[in-house]
């Protein structure tokens, strides 16, 4: 029997993601007809029907749906295979797609990206945002090489790689009256309102532990879609909340109506760091970008913003 062709296996991803033959050859720039009997042919070497076609739409079979999983994965690596190849004679070239997360990546990212591009002038870095359990299963699908998280991962077929850890501040409306204090205590924020990210954020995560352990009261009928917003509705008196040193240097401190204090426990902090898959071909390529990280992040942040790792 005749083996499926890449290109085959390439079209069928596109199909199956479309659900619709136009809009996928107008993607793979070929013609209808010539998507259509790729298709028809992968599906006679294969012996199996991946396709259910009626005049006005196309399904998935439950064999299409299994082979499109392994069809994602043997892409992904191909792809990685390939990029590997390409950046082989010079370390960090080509392309690199980088998920990072919203608390991390707008906050951490123009320290470091001047740096990256003077040091490596070919290389093309595609960064896309989104939530912590997103950037975990687009890793995992090949949509990202590596990502810049939070730790720990809940994926252990995951390779991880500590950057810093980073205290986590109360943020605290001008007129609380904990806004005077220096540092504040655990004890302090004893039955306080605390106002946190959706869940899927990592720091929604720690809000939650954080609560349980000072007794404070994570307000579940407020959850805010980014910091910038946990941060204006402290200003409005809705509640207190946590948020990164990185975020308060660079937001909090021109607040008018929020100010952000430390806390008195060493324990109240995250860890950031990298991660990405384990059988990548590349991992050479990400251990020294994360080495040009530390350097770019040792040299303009403070030890009192970031911790080592």
């Amino acid at each position: 029997m005749m083996k499926p062709t890449i290109r085959q296996l390439e079209y069928f991803s596109i199909v199956a993601e479309t659900l619709h033959f136009r809009k996928a050859a107008e993607q793979l720039h070929v013609s209808q007809p010539t998507l259509s009997d790729q298709i028809k042919e992968l599906e006679y070497r294969l012996g199996v029907v991946l396709l259910d076609r009626t005049r006005h739409s196309v399904e998935l079979t439950p064999i299409g749906l299994e082979i499109l999983d392994r069809t994602k994965l043997l892409l992904r690596d191909l792809n990685d295979l390939c990029d590997h190849a390409k950046t082989a004679k010079s370390m960090l070239g080509g392309t690199l797609r980088l998920g990072v997360a919203p608390t991390v990546g707008p906050y951490l990212l123009p320290y470091v990206l001047p740096d990256l591009h003077r040091a490596y002038p070919d290389l093309k870095l595609y960064i896309r945002e989104d939530r912590s359990s997103s950037l975990e299963q687009a890793l995992r699908t090949g949509q990202h090489d590596l990502i810049l998280t939070a730790l720990p991962l809940e994926d252990e077929s995951l390779w991880t790689e500590a950057l810093f850890s980073e205290p986590l501040m109360v943020g605290l409306p001008k007129d609380h009256r904990l806004a005077g204090a220096g540092d504040v205590a655990p004890e302090d924020l004893r039955g306080e309102a605390v106002l946190s990210l959706g869940a899927g954020h990592r720091l929604y995560e720690q809000a939650q532990e954080f609560c349980r352990e000072f007794g404070a009261d994570l307000q579940d009928d407020y959850e805010g879609t980014s910091l910038d917003t946990l941060r204006q509705m402290v200003g409005m008196g809705m509640g207190i909340s946590f948020f990164p040193s990185l975020y308060a240097r660079s937001e909090i401190t021109k607040d008018q109506e929020v100010c952000a204090r430390p806390i008195a426990s060493r324990a109240v902090k995250r860890q950031v760091g990298l991660a990405w898959r384990g059988n990548s071909p590349r991992i050479n390529e990400f251990l020294q970008f994360k080495e040009d990280l530390l350097i770019s992040l040792k040299r303009q942040i403070s030890h009192e913003v970031l911790l080592s790792g």
